[in-house]
């Protein structure tokens, strides 16, 4: 039997400052994938990182998805209203013993990096540790397993990785209280419904994460397309960390024009000049991304 379930897609920026370039690019990306499949297009506002929010993001990230034709369908969607699902998940792996507070510093785990201990996969210092001090401030990981993560990316091809070995012990709540962005986005997901992911390459590590964590909570799967990031001159992402610049309100039929042939859609040049409702109208009747496909990285051409 066909399945009958209804797209749905989404667009999760953090409010850390305006959309650049490679930003947009991805959210034209997830809003082509969604409307040239006839479906829903939503958008999630991922703030509950309080101490990276900057005062005026949300408004300015609104008002340029507006302002190049990227309208979202229902309410936009934001984390910081959903802490208690959150604390719900949380909850639910503790009893079932699936979590456990950790002590270790960045600092401890640095120094240990220093003697030859890994320091990308967390050595499971706390994860028999009887007693936690009372008062010692402590994060929450969840214990992670030798299990194969295995999933179709729809760009990336067959994408495997062994849990334990490539990702350990992962956090889910920090030190300060800050929920981890691998459970808020499940949760997101799941309660907005979400059945089509598509998101930049640099967060293709993170999806096997995530899909642990659905398998945890019982939770539906998602569909998953990675696009290639923009990056600088330089090779960096481009990214607010590297300083790009906010994407300009101005000519944005010309922005647009330019992002086209950056997913590598090839509008055609009698489009050069037209406006930005006629080239999104030319872009969800041809989107194509097979030829994104096995490209991790991307680079405008300087003019």
């Amino acid at each position: 039997m066909a399945d009958t379930k209804p797209y749905v897609g989404r667009f999760a920026p953090s409010p850390t400052g305006p959309l650049h370039l490679g930003s947009l690019y991805t959210a034209l990306a997830s809003f082509l994938d969604a409307r040239a499949r006839h479906g829903f297009w939503l958008l999630r506002i991922d703030d509950i990182d309080t101490p990276r929010n900057v005062p005026g993001a949300i408004d300015s990230i609104v008002e340029t998805l507006d302002a190049y034709g990227l309208h979202w369908d229902g309410p936009v969607y934001y984390e910081s209203q959903h802490l208690a699902d959150y604390e719900q998940a949380l909850v639910r792996l503790q009893q079932e013993g699936l979590v456990y507070p950790c002590i270790c510093s960045r600092k401890m785990l640095a120094e240990l990096a220093s003697v030859g201990v890994s320091h990308d996969i967390y050595p499971g210092l706390c994860r028999n540790r009887a007693v936690i001090p009372s008062s010692q401030p402590y994060a929450l990981r969840i214990r992670s397993d030798e299990r194969d993560i295995v999933f179709e990316d729809k760009l990336q091809g067959l994408i495997r990785q062994n849990l334990g070995a490539e990702h350990g012990d992962f956090i889910l709540k920090r030190k300060e209280g800050i929920v981890s962005y691998q459970l808020a986005c499940v949760i997101d997901d799941y309660l907005q419904g979400i059945t089509h992911v598509v998101r930049g390459f640099d967060l293709v590590d993170s999806t096997p994460k995530q899909i642990f964590l659905q398998q945890l909570l019982g939770l539906p799967a998602t569909s998953y397309l990675h696009v290639p990031v923009v990056i600088d001159s330089h090779g960096y992402k481009l990214s607010k960390q590297t300083l790009a610049e906010a994407v300009t309100l101005r000519s944005t039929n010309v922005v647009m024009f330019k992002l086209l042939q950056l997913l590598q859609q090839k509008p055609p040049v009698r489009l050069e000049q037209a406006s930005c409702s006629e080239l999104l109208d030319w872009a969800v009747r041809n989107w194509d991304p097979v030829p994104l496909i096995k490209t991790h990285a991307i680079q405008p051409e300087i003019n």
